[in-house]
Order: C-alpha cells, then sequence, then structure tokens
C-alpha cells in the first residue's frame, strides 16, 4: 500500500510539470512578438505532413528526397515575403497542431480547413484556397457508387483529424469510418479492397484519380459550409502579427491567381514525373537511408539502455530507500505508458523548454523506454544467483564489490543473456515507432516509396525482408556468444 501511495505521488508531480509547461506556453502567448522573431532568427518553419498531393507529397529529385506541392509553393511565397528562408517539419497530420502548440513549428500549412472546434485551440489566416469534397473509389466499382449515400453499410476511409474523416462520421448513415495517419495507406486499402471508397479533398482526391487508373473520384454531395470547405493556416493564439503579414501574402497570391495557374500544375507535373519509374530498384537508396537510421537509432539506444538498465536494477536491488524507491516508480510508470507516448510526450513536452530535434527525441524516449525493461532482466539474472555463491565468496575474503563484479554478474549475464538477446532484437522493431515525429527510419520511408510509386504491397514486403536480416543477423551474433559462454563455463567445470 505504501509503494502504491509513493508512485501515485509520483504521478501528480509528474502531472504537474506537464501543466507547469502548458502555463508556460499559456504566459508566451500573451506577447505578440510572433512576427519579429521569425524575422530575427531568419527562418519560418512549417508543419506539413507531407503525403496528401497535390498540398504537399515528396518526390525523389536528382536521387534527393523533396517535398514539393501546392502548399510548398505558397509557403514559400510567403517566407520571400516575409526575407526569411522557409523550413519544413515533416509531421503526421494530427500531430500538427500539438506541434504548433509546442512550439515545434510556427506555422502550420497543410491543406487544414479553419473549423469552429480546431479555433478553441489556433488562429488562423485567410482562407487561400476552396474545394470540395470527394471520394475516391476503385474504377471497377464505378456504376456502384454515386454520392455519400450510397456507402450505407458499407466502409469508408479517411485521415483520422481530418474534416473528411468527421463528415463521414456524421452525414453518412449506418457507415463504418475506417480512420488512418496516412494517406497512402488508405489508397492502399481502397486498391485491395479493406475499405470501399476513401473521403479527401476533391483536390486531392482528383490528383490520385488523374495519376492512377484503378481510381475514380466521385463527387460526396457532403454538406459543408463555406468556412469547412475552404483551406487555412493556423498559427498558435495571439500570433497577430505574423498572420496580418501571411494574410498579405495571400492577397497578393489570389490577386494573381497564382494557385490555378501555377501552384497546382507545377504539382501535378510533379506527379506525372513520379510514375516514370516505380520499379523498387529505383528506390533502393530510400530503403538504405531507412536501415541507415533504424540500425543508428538502434546501436545507441542499446547502448544507452544497457548501462541505465544496470543503474536501475542496482538502485532496485539498493539497501537505500529513497534509490530503491525512486528505480521502482520509473520502472513501473515506463512500462504501465506506451513508447508511442513516451515519445511524442519526448518530443513534444519536453519541447516546450528544449527544442529538440526529431531524430534524437526518438533516441532518448527509446533508450528510456528500453532501460526499463533491461533493468528487470538484469535484477532478475543477479536475484537467480544462488547465495550459497556469494556466501562462499565472501567467506574466502573477497569484497563485496569483487564478490559482486567477479562471482555474481558473471553467472547473471550467462543467465539473462538469451532474454537479453531478445530485448535488443525487439528494439529494432519498435524503432519504427519514431516514424510518428518524422524520423527518416524504415517505416517512414516505406511510406514515401508507397506514395511515390502509387504500390502498397511490394514497399511493405521489401521493408518486412529488412527488418529480418537485421533481427536475424543480430539473433545469430547474440547466439554465438551464448555458445561460447556456455562452453567456457563448460570447460572449467
Amino acid at each position: 500500500m505504501k509503494r502504491v501511495y509513493q508512485f501515485l505521488i509520483a504521478l501528480v508531480l509528474l502531472v504537474s510539470v506537464v501543466g507547469g509547461l502548458g502555463s508556460l506556453t499559456a504566459h508566451a502567448a500573451t506577447t505578440d512578438d510572433s512576427l519579429a522573431k521569425i524575422q530575427a532568427k531568419k527562418t519560418l518553419v512549417v508543419g506539413m505532413s507531407p503525403n496528401y498531393p497535390p498540398y504537399e507529397f515528396q518526390v525523389n529529385r536528382h536521387g534527393h528526397e523533396e517535398i514539393v506541392g501546392m502548399d510548398v509553393e505558397i509557403g514559400k511565397q510567403i517566407a520571400k515575403d516575409l526575407g526569411v528562408k522557409l523550413v519544413i517539419k515533416k509531421m503526421s497530420f494530427d500531430s500538427l497542431l500539438v506541434g504548433l502548440e509546442t512550439g515545434k513549428v510556427d506555422m502550420v500549412l497543410s491543406g487544414m480547413s479553419p473549423t469552429a472546434a480546431r479555433k478553441k485551440s489556433v488562429d488562423f489566416s485567410s482562407i487561400y484556397y476552396t474545394a470540395g469534397q470527394d471520394i475516391l473509389i476503385n474504377k471497377s466499382d464505378q456504376g456502384v457508387y454515386k454520392n455519400k449515400n450510397s456507402f450505407s453499410g458499407k466502409t469508408i476511409g479517411a485521415e483520422t483529424g481530418t474534416l473528411q474523416y468527421t463528415q463521414a462520421k456524421k452525414q453518412i448513415s449506418n457507415v463504418k469510418v475506417k480512420g488512418m495517419d496516412n494517406a497512402t495507406d488508405l489508397i492502399m486499402a481502397l486498391k485491395t479492397h479493406k475499405v470501399d471508397g476513401v473521403a479527401k479533398d476533391q483536390a486531392s482526391a482528383e490528383a490520385y484519380a488523374q495519376n492512377d487508373s484503378q481510381l475514380v473520384a466521385i463527387n460526396g454531395h457532403f454538406k459543408t459550409s463555406s468556412v469547412e470547405m475552404g483551406n487555412a493556416i493556423a498559427f498558435r493564439k495571439g500570433s497577430t502579427t505574423l498572420k496580418n503579414a501571411v494574410n498579405q501574402s495571400l492577397a497578393k497570391i489570389k490577386k494573381h491567381n497564382w494557385i490555378e495557374n501555377k501552384y497546382l500544375k507545377t504539382a501535378g507535373s510533379y506527379m506525372k514525373v513520379n510514375t516514370v519509374n516505380n520499379s523498387m530498384w529505383h528506390y533502393w537508396k530510400y530503403f538504405a537511408l531507412g536501415v541507415k537510421y533504424t540500425v543508428g537509432i538502434s546501436f545507441v539506444s542499446v547502448i544507452i539502455g544497457f548501462l541505465l538498465g544496470i543503474l536501475l536494477a542496482f538502485m532496485r536491488l539498493s539497501k537505500v530507500k529513497v534509490l530503491k524507491w525512486l528505480a521502482t516508480a520509473y520502472v513501473e510508470f515506463v512500462r504501465g505508458t506506451p513508447l508511442m507516448v513516451q515519445i511524442l510526450f519526448v518530443y513534444f513536452g519536453l519541447g516546450v523548454l528544449v527544442n529538440i530535434p526529431a531524430l534524437m527525441s526518438g533516441i532518448i524516449a527509446v533508450s528510456l523506454n528500453s532501460g526499463a525493461y533491461v533493468c528487470e532482466v538484469i535484477r532478475g539474472g543477479i536475484i537467480s544467483v544462488s547465495t550459497g555463491q556469494k556466501e562462499a565468496a565472501r567467506s574466502l575474503g573477497m569484497s563485496a564489490h569483487d564478490t559482486m563484479y567477479s562471482v555474481v554478474l558473471p553467472q547473471a549475464i550467462r543467465n539473462i543473456w538469451p532474454a537479453l538477446g531478445n530485448e535488443f532484437v525487439s528494439l529494432i522493431k519498435e524503432t519504427s515507432i519514431v516514424s510518428i515525429i518524422g524520423v527518416s527510419d524504415m517505416i517512414y520511408q516505406l511510406k514515401i516509396v508507397q506514395a511515390d510509386t502509387y504500390r502498397g504491397v511490394i514497399p511493405i514486403a521489401i521493408t518486412m525482408v529488412l527488418y529480418f536480416i537485421l533481427t536475424f543477423a543480430i539473433s545469430r551474433v547474440l547466439r554465438h556468444y551464448e555458445i561460447k559462454m556456455n562452453h567456457k563455463v563448460d570447460t572449467l567445470v
């Protein structure tokens, strides 16, 4: 009961810290120096979810990954008018407003509708583009579905957190709405008949249909207000000076009709080039980059997690109650919360105080998570060594330090080696979660290849094989050392 009470106190303290971070954010919003800050640092950081053609998407140009699209062109013009450099920060769509509120980005330019619910949290610019809501279907079903009412009793897909997701739920009777974080996943689900249709913004739906002969876009006939049909740029609350400056740029863009005359045409040309060579060999650099990041994150996290695990294990076995309580509280809390939430907290939550890059945030979160599990593995191994061996070593005149490091730990490591190896193998797979904050691991690169080639299954199969090769190779190495340790012990015996 005492331990539960102490753990609850720790939890309350953590919530208080989070609340304090929110207060700092709210206080920062009371003074409007938003434009001055951007001009001082000479960069405009824009949050985008680059899987939404023609608004923003990624292509391979001259062997390099590049984000292009209508919104990118708008962002370039705004940055030019402000006299600063445009910096695009990639995030999942439902993380964009969180990134805005925590200061990761200066504004969100990602085909976002200024709904009443969103206006409670952020400010919006004037509407820069207006489009209806379509539904993508397979060409073979062209005579089956006419509009949204045709999907009663069916399954329709939409990106989580979007206007289309909300509209499908509210305006289609007896429908099952399947939400996904990535537009590419939705298209793949449609083409493999996991969903019957995909609700999307008209411009995006038509772009997919024009560049994929298997798809057709139909008018959804959703009941949408003029505000909801429009797309606007989101800012933190109180960013009046920045919003006014951006509105001036948008007014210039509208006056010259650059969106229709230039930006959409440019985005369309990228999409057409995008489908010229969609063989997997053409994208080997993407998969190689994913392997590089996955291995790098795993390697660093293994080292940090192992060292942290040893420290926590000794703290939990310590006779000092404070150390024991702190280690226990840490292990219980980390094991009781999902790794995804921990990654988001490190990146967005701690980002209020310190601007931690996405890659570093991923390494920190994975390392801290691994340390808690390694702690329990090591602690179990130390406990498994019989007390008689410890007493025998002490009776021979060995100090407590020598007994631990010369007698207990070697046997403990031998006992826990398979479990420790399993944790290291699992760590490689767990790093796939860091893609949610824009780290270019294998899962992130998989999404790029899918979006770039309009092929869903083959990139997944290749990624599965790459993960298997990595985990199998590490398993063989660990097995090799396990055999050597067992052979050494057998020889001594």
